[in-house]
């Protein structure tokens, strides 16, 4: 006797077998970073450009489409989950049937090769290099931002932000980045006036020491090595899936705290991939919510706890045994540890600014990318756009510091625009969930301090992880923290922390 197989069960075996696809492009987007060989750049843009038209195709297909026009017409016998999968499908399928397959590999092809020319010339400080490919880039970019927008009824930069915030709009940030450009300036010149230099802590620190360490924080907090792993790269990252999570980092030999914060904030976003709900991986509930909760987790275990005094008391004796730090030297002491991970200083570096400046970086990148894709500032211009920012929010000029200036960053050069705000959302998000965390966690600090990480990321867990796309982010933080996205947590904390 033959089963009757629905459509919406055909839908659930056509969305694993995407699963595979996206878990091939991840590896291979990983390897790229890691350890390919420069001249393979090429062919291993075509490979990726390959699978994204595969997995194009299979969503345009005709038959997609019917299937999911009669799984929800048949969704009252859906459960909840298989409810919330089938909306995903669904925006998956909408915004993929407003584009080409021939923009899509367009797309990717260009990405990849303009990433791979942006890797060469940062280091030489070449910007004239990537100006053609990054010209490319945005052409691409903006008619991508055009055709979504059309389908979607969106404004185009609208379009590519609700690619990683579903549901957020440019005027949403605008009033949230105004709040934030109002408090911070002040804010800087009281924590800059009072604030007291940390002692020295002398180096050269080896990248295997630092690597030890840094595994060894990362099996505390949680990670599971058996699903997982630590590498190098040019710009830290964590990708890759749920049960095959890569993360990058980069070394210094003068500074061991820039590469251990960023392992430690990359540990954030792994925790919430792994512990995405289980049996729902390889469908897009089972997906994280967006990029900006995505921020939230890993911000939430940068800035929340390992940038706190508590986490410092627990951490200084792993920090001194493997950088073979002297004992009863002072600079090696928690508390002097501590005030060197919360200096406030106006730097050039986005990804190694203090949580008070940061933001600003973030607004800058922001403003300039909605007027890229608006076709209101050109490829060429962004350099002296870039100083004309710097300038203006952070006192800091970058003519003719391409490297420290446009072109410290991948995103653009691989095509990410619409991405930076979700950033100081998540910034703004994990302040209100450490609120709600500390609310349900007796002693929550002295948690920290003795290293006893496991309530906290159960909360998470329980509150995040686990539910993957089956509420929105809208809802998840209403339910766990009883209120919308509220800026006044993350103010209350950077005064708390930087004035109390």
């Amino acid at each position: 006797m033959s089963v009757l197989v629905t459509p919406y069960a055909k839908l659930e075996a056509q969305f694993t077998e995407l699963h595979q696809i996206e878990h091939a492009q991840s590896m291979l987007s990983w390897d790229e970073a890691v350890v390919m060989p420069h001249s393979s750049g090429p062919a291993r843009g075509e490979a990726l450009a390959a699978l994204a038209a595969l997995a194009h195709r299979t969503l345009t297909a005709p038959e997609t489409e019917y299937l999911l026009d009669a799984a929800e017409a048949g969704c009252d016998s859906l459960d909840t989950w298989q409810r919330a999968n089938l909306r995903a499908m669904r925006r998956i399928h909408t915004r993929a049937v407003g584009l080409s397959e021939a923009l899509v590999s367009a797309t990717q092809i260009a990405a990849a090769r303009c990433q791979q020319i942006w890797r060469a010339a940062r280091s030489e400080n070449d910007w004239k290099v990537v100006v053609e490919p990054l010209g490319e880039v945005l052409a691409l970019a903006r008619e991508e931002a055009t055709a979504l927008g059309e389908v979607l009824k969106l404004d185009p930069y609208d379009a590519l932000l609700d690619t990683y915030e579903e549901g957020t709009r440019a005027q949403d940030v605008m009033r949230l980045f105004d709040d934030l450009k109002a408090f911070l300036p002040d804010l800087i010149d009281r924590v800059l006036a009072q604030q007291t230099a940390p002692l020295s802590v002398q180096g050269p620190f080896s990248p295997d020491d630092q690597r030890m360490l840094g595994e060894e924080m990362m099996r505390t907090l949680g990670f599971d090595f058996t699903r997982g792993r630590l590498d190098i790269s040019h710009h830290p990252f964590c990708g890759g899936v749920p049960d095959d999570t890569r993360i990058t980092t980069r070394y210094y030999d003068d500074d061991f705290m820039e590469s251990l914060m960023a392992v430690l904030h990359e540990t954030g976003h792994a925790l919430y991939q792994q512990g995405l709900p289980a049996n729902w991986r390889r469908q897009p509930v089972g997906n994280c919510l967006g990029a900006a909760m995505h921020e939230s987790q890993s911000l939430f275990i940068e800035m929340q706890i390992a940038r706190s005094r508590a986490f410092m008391v627990f951490a200084a004796p792993h920090i001194r045994h493997h950088l073979n730090g002297r004992q009863g030297d002072d600079a090696w002491a928690p508390e002097n540890l501590y005030t060197n991970t919360i200096q406030v200083r106006r730097d050039y570096i986005r990804v190694g600014a203090d949580e008070i400046t940061y933001p600003l970086h973030i607004i800058l990148r922001f403003e300039l990318e909605r007027a890229l894709i608006a076709d209101e500032l050109s490829v060429s211009d962004i350099p002296d756009a870039w100083n004309e920012g710097m300038t203006r929010y952070l006192g800091l000029s970058t003519d003719g510091n391409f490297a420290d200036g446009c072109m410290q960053d991948v995103h653009w050069f691989s095509g990410l625009f619409g991405y930076f705000p979700t950033y100081t959302l998540g910034a703004l998000m994990a302040a209100q969930w450490f609120t709600a965390a500390s609310k349900s966690i007796p002693n929550i600090e002295e948690k920290v301090a003795a290293g006893k990480f496991g309530p906290i990321v159960a909360w998470l867990r329980h509150a995040i992880h686990e539910r993957g796309q089956l509420k929105t982010a809208r809802q998840l933080l209403m339910e766990a923290t009883g209120e919308p996205l509220n800026p006044r947590y993350f103010k209350e904390h950077l005064e708390r922390r930087y004035l109390g």
